[in-house]
């Protein structure tokens, strides 16, 4: 089994973990006053240096997401409603033997 050459000295650890120091993050803002990170565009953005971008997919995610806002109830039961109907309890299921 090895053993240790030789003692590192706190001079040495502190010399290695000057590398250790965390940088802040380069925050930038574009045109519109968005803040975003360099070199990357901002979120929601429809250009970015000059060029037009085109986000894939975000037009089916702006769909999803206005659905998700109408309420799914009247989705379903327009032109009546369903306040005076008394509850059914649900029915009970029994598991399966093997």
């Amino acid at each position: 089994m090895g053993l240790p050459g030789h003692r590192r000295t706190s001079s040495h650890k502190r010399r290695r973990a000057s590398h250790f120091a965390l940088s802040k993050p380069s925050i930038t803002t574009d045109k519109a006053g968005r803040t975003h990170l360099m070199h990357r565009a901002a979120p929601g953005a429809t250009e970015y240096n000059g060029i037009k971008i085109h986000v894939k997919g975000s037009e089916r995610k702006l769909a999803k997401a206005l659905a998700k806002t109408k309420p799914k109830h009247d989705q379903d039961h327009e032109g009546h409603d369903h306040k005076n109907e008394e509850k059914m309890p649900k029915p009970k299921t029994r598991a399966k033997k093997a």
